[in-house]
């Protein structure tokens, strides 16, 4: 058995933080067609979104440092424990963990990064009262701000994870690259 260990929001796009637009509804329906075609060698993991369990729905952009002084590390820490009993119950021959690119939690190679100190927390408590033109807004501001960077390095749950289980397979599905993203995991699935 295959087990796929799949960041939540790549399946569902309501779990990004100010909701899904065009590239999160294409990543879902693009790998849920990947998923069924492959369904008799892979089963499927979901773990809790990391950041939904931490601060809710919708929340503002925020980087892997402002997570970080949230704590989103014991968060994170006790998903991994989840994530570990079912890989020590189920004893699969092959983990895949996919992660998404420039997550401050999900990036497996690619995270987000920003001073943690010039963050505006106050607006955590504001941001779920606005519609969701007005979120759209405000995270695009806000990541200007902040002046928010991708930069190489693991989000919070995947440093975690490759601590934990250093022999598994680490894939990053990127949003804005769809396709290439798919031809990658195709490529795991099927060896």
């Amino acid at each position: 058995m295959k087990i796929i260990v799949l960041a939540p929001c790549l399946l569902s796009p309501f779990y990004v933080y100010r909701g899904p637009k065009d590239k999160e509804y294409k990543t879902s329906n693009e790998l849920l067609n990947l998923l069924a075609k492959h369904a008799e060698e892979i089963t499927v993991l979901t773990y809790p979104c990391p950041e939904y369990k931490l601060i809710g729905w919708p929340r503002p952009p925020m980087s892997k440092e402002v997570f970080e002084k949230l704590g989103m590390s014991e968060t994170a820490k006790t998903i991994v424990d989840f994530i570990e009993r079912v890989l020590t119950e189920e004893k699969p021959e092959k983990v895949i963990f996919v992660g998404v690119k420039g997550s401050p939690t999900c990036g497996v190679f690619y995270t987000t990064s920003s001073d943690p100190e010039k963050f505006p927390y106050k607006i955590i408590e504001e941001f779920p009262y606005l519609n969701e033109k007005e979120r759209i807004k405000l995270s695009k501001e806000l990541m200007e701000e902040q002046n928010f960077k991708v930069i190489p390095g693991k989000g919070v749950l995947f440093q975690i994870l490759k601590k934990r289980f250093p022999e598994a397979i680490y894939l990053e599905f990127d949003k804005d690259n769809i396709e290439e993203s798919l031809k990658q995991l195709d490529k795991h699935f099927k060896h």
